[in-house]
């Protein structure tokens, strides 16, 4: 069937709700946004599923999640994974509640046990309670940071970290055989209830989690003794970070916290903000605000399921506050683990930390002062995830720390996605550390330039929507495939990554090798003196990424350069 004929039937077939066919029916004017609707199926990929609220094929409502569900459902009975169940959390996104819901409910009624939070949670404390309670898989209701008329659902296996390799590939096979509503199935809450299968967890989770938290603390006694001297300033960007960030800030004895209040109440509408992405300066206007007012030492922001942390520091020299990238932010974390931990003799044997290829090449500099092993991933933290399950499988090496320049890291192993809440943690301990040595977070991030060389990085993205801007992305990624550019920024490219080849091609000879890692549609150029630059289409959103990264010899030196490649890279 076409488009029209798949709207004519949500129009009219009684499976669907009153409410949809209504909606649609006020559509029936408007060809282009019927097309928007039904010119596809809401893509499931490898991490799931994500995009606009609303009725249609190709938006995210209960039978788009239903359907999903089953194909999930259909993959978990295939493995013997009823008994194990699923656990399910969701943000504070529109529709999240009903969402999480109709998937427990799907679950249940193809015999499988569903494990629900009473209320929003973190997505990092979902992957966690996967592992604490044994899971075959996990569920979170959430689009990360997307605007507001945004939803998603991602899927996470046994291991706690989301689907990867053979699971994601089958899993999208099962999915995508669900072409008939009428063999998706639900049940009634009360008598999913009744039969044993739906339970609600909650508290006694958040306690277990809390615990994981504080355990990765190095230094929890200077803790104390800094608390009154430290002021910080959170913002949980109307999400599910509020709780347990402050309360972890709380139990290690932080008492200078304030949080802003237009921010601090879940709302799906994000309604003091247009895109709650840390990443975006306009998310930092009232926190800035705040800190000047209460003369705040750091300010930070976490994204609506709290995996994401954006931070802002006071340069005491000038009295502002300094926007750290998502690199910044976790080379601050990584290099005070690595040292702290080799100062007081609790670094793991064969220790490891791991990075996705956009991350900054500082990370490189780092791990070998420090004699740490560094491995590389793609983009995507499932990938980090992934590599402590291989550490754990193969007994070769103690993960100690993972990051990507998305705003998002881990320390420790009890969870396997990126964690807000202990990045808050481990940053606000550091902070704390620096103080008492007269320092400030940028003190010290001017001394890592400064020992490992100052390296910068960039990302830009230019939005394509709908069916046409599928096509323009994909005609963009041919056209570097099919002619790579020589040169970018005034700097020679000396190499080219094509992860969907899977070949590394030396320009100057022509020699190729092998990449090393799964196949994607990713294009990673690497240039003469500590360059780089790389290209990809979104995994999530309807958008073409650039990465870009440089080392220069002073911060003006790095900007300069940084804004060359970009320009050069982004041209039309």
């Amino acid at each position: 069937m076409d488009y029209m004929e798949i709207y004519e039937e949500w129009c009219t077939d009684p499976y669907f709700d009153e409410a949809t066919r209504q909606e649609l029916k006020a559509i029936r004017d408007d060809e282009k946004e019927i097309e928007d609707r039904f010119y596809r199926q809401l893509k499931f990929g490898t991490g799931g599923l994500r995009g606009v609220i609303g009725a249609g094929t190709n938006r995210m409502n209960i039978y788009t999640v239903r359907q999903a569900t089953q194909g999930l459902a259909d993959y978990i009975l295939n493995m013997d994974g009823a008994a194990k169940g699923v656990s399910i959390a969701y943000d504070s996104r529109r529709m999240s509640p009903e969402f999480a819901k109709e998937a427990a409910l799907c679950l249940n009624a193809n015999g499988i046990q569903t494990y629900l939070f009473e209320s929003l949670r973190p997505t990092p404390e979902l992957s966690f309670t996967v592992r604490q309670l044994h899971c075959i898989a996990g569920i979170v209701i959430t689009a990360s940071h997307n605007p507001a008329e945004y939803n998603g659902y991602k899927v996470y296996w046994e291991d706690g970290a989301q689907i990867t390799p053979p699971h994601d590939k089958n899993i999208l096979a099962c999915v995508a055989k669900v072409t008939d509503f009428s063999r998706v199935k639900t049940m009634d809450e009360q008598a999913a209830k009744a039969a044993g299968l739906f339970h609600i967890i909650g508290e006694e989770i958040d306690d277990l989690y809390m615990e994981q938290l504080k355990s990765q603390s190095i230094h929890p006694e200077i803790i104390p003794d800094m608390a009154k001297d430290i002021r910080i300033v959170y913002t949980p960007l109307h999400g599910t970070g509020n709780k347990p960030v402050r309360r972890v800030l709380a139990e290690l004895g932080f008492t200078q916290v304030y949080v802003v209040p237009e921010q601090e109440e879940p709302d799906g509408n994000f309604t003091t903000v247009p895109y709650p992405n840390p990443e975006d300066p306009n998310a930092w206007t009232l926190a800035l605000k705040q800190a000047k007012e209460v003369d705040a030492d750091l300010v930070l922001a976490t994204d609506p399921d709290a995996d994401r942390l954006g931070v802002c520091v006071k340069d005491t020299k000038t009295g502002e506050y300094i926007s750290f990238t998502g690199n910044m932010s976790g080379m601050l974390i990584a290099e005070y683990i690595l040292r702290e931990r080799t100062k007081t003799g609790t670094m793991p044997e064969n220790p490891a930390l791991v990075e996705t290829i956009v991350t900054t090449d500082m990370v490189k500099a780092v791990a070998a002062d420090y004699g740490v092993k560094l491995i590389e991933v793609l983009t995507g933290f499932k990938y980090i995830g992934e590599q402590i399950k291989f550490f754990e499988e193969n007994h070769t090496y103690q993960y100690v720390f993972g990051l990507e320049e998305s705003y998002g890291c881990l320390a420790g192993t009890y969870a396997r996605d990126k964690d807000a809440c202990v990045a808050v943690m481990m940053l606000c301990e550091a902070a704390a550390f620096y103080k008492k040595q007269g320092k400030t977070l940028w003190d010290a991030m001017l001394d890592l330039y400064e020992k490992y060389g100052y390296f910068k990085e960039g990302l830009a993205t230019v939005t394509l929507k709908g069916l046409d801007g599928a096509k323009q992305i994909q005609e963009r990624m041919a056209a570097f495939r099919e002619n790579p550019p020589k040169q970018l920024g005034g700097m020679k490219v000396e190499a080219l990554r094509d992860y969907q080849s899977g070949l590394r091609t030396e320009v100057e000879t022509g020699v190729t090798e092998p990449t090393g890692l799964p196949q994607s549609d990713v294009l990673y150029f690497e240039l003469e003196n500590n360059a780089w630059c790389c290209v990809r289409p979104s995994g999530t959103e309807p958008k073409i990424k650039y990465y870009y990264g440089v080392k220069g010899v002073s911060l003006a030196d790095a900007e300069e350069k940084l804004q060359a490649l970009k320009a050069d890279l982004t041209r039309e």
